[in-house]
């Protein structure tokens, strides 16, 4: 992979660090961080693998999501197909595959995995719902996105590796994002960008990471991220309110208005409303920037 085409820089890592130091050198600067050590006394990093979620979770039927582009064909988070989590673990472990489960509330179907994890006490203000939990087959991706509730997000990663690659909300302009929406072209290969096709990702600056088993990544409110999944594993994400209340109003703002009118618009016009998007995406970034093509 290519990934020194674009301007990412190693996020910073630490094996353990204190709620003040946390607060005062990444929250209230907004940095991202790696914390390497958080999560070693939760029953989670040393019973969480493959094989446990396929012994506890096995007979649930999941759903499953691929990497195929967004079209007016599926309603918002709909899933693209499913199967029992004992077939899609074996398929993860068989071969490399595009299938990943999104945003599922495995911890709800399962209780006995609520016992493994606790919220770490680091000065973040969680909502003290269930995590939801990702899963990922070797080299799928998630597309660029940044999250609608503009969260503070701690990312936990379990069995294999798995690369982030992160921007802040001031790198917007430069990520070709779609309106009315929360992401970037889905077109746009992160990493071993098209820069004939896509010129202004080369002023984009951004951070890049791989998280081993265990490993935490803090990811500020408002950030974009796109993940790549090295090996087949599996994520599971707390979530903290937004600190500022700017932050707070744009997601009221993203929850409130601009998700139903979205999807109104899909409704109303199809896949014209998707490919209009995607237009407006390259034409209003290329218009910033005065790039002609």
């Amino acid at each position: 992979m290519k990934k020194d085409k674009m301007k990412l820089k190693a996020i910073p890592r630490v094996k353990t660090i204190s709620k003040e130091d946390f607060q005062r050198e990444y929250v209230q600067k907004q940095k991202p961080v790696v914390i390497e050590r958080l999560i070693e006394d939760w029953p989670a990093y040393e019973k969480w693998n493959l094989d446990y979620i396929k012994k506890i979770a096995g007979d649930k039927t999941v759903p499953l999501y691929d990497d195929r582009p967004i079209s007016s064909k599926y309603k918002f988070n709909e899933p693209h197909t499913e199967m029992k989590m004992a077939d899609y673990i074996d398929l993860l472990q068989s071969k490399p595959t595009n299938y990943r489960i999104f945003l599922y509330h495995l911890m709800k179907e399962v209780p006995d995995l609520q016992q493994d994890f606790k919220f770490p006490d680091i000065g973040l203000r969680f909502l003290k719902q269930l995590p939801m939990l990702f899963f990922g087959g070797e080299k799928s991706t998630v597309f660029m996105h940044y999250d609608i509730d503009y969260a503070n997000i701690l990312h936990f990663h379990f069995h294999g590796k798995k690369q982030c690659i992160l921007f802040p909300p001031s790198e917007s302009k430069h990520l070709y994002k779609v309106p009315h929406a929360l992401i970037s072209r889905e077109d746009i290969d992160f990493n071993n960008p098209d820069y004939e096709k896509f010129p202004v990702l080369k002023k984009a600056k951004g951070y890049i990471t791989e998280l081993n088993h265990g490993e935490t990544l803090y990811m500020p409110e408002g950030y974009w991220h796109q993940m790549t999944y090295l090996t087949a594993g599996f994520s599971m994400s707390l979530r903290a309110t937004p600190r500022t209340l700017t932050n707070f109003s744009k997601a009221v703002y993203n929850l409130v208005f601009m998700r139903h009118f979205d999807n109104y618009m899909r409704k109303l016009r199809g896949q014209k409303w998707i490919d209009y998007k995607n237009e407006q995406a390259l034409k209003r970034t290329h218009k910033k920037h005065d790039v002609s093509l």
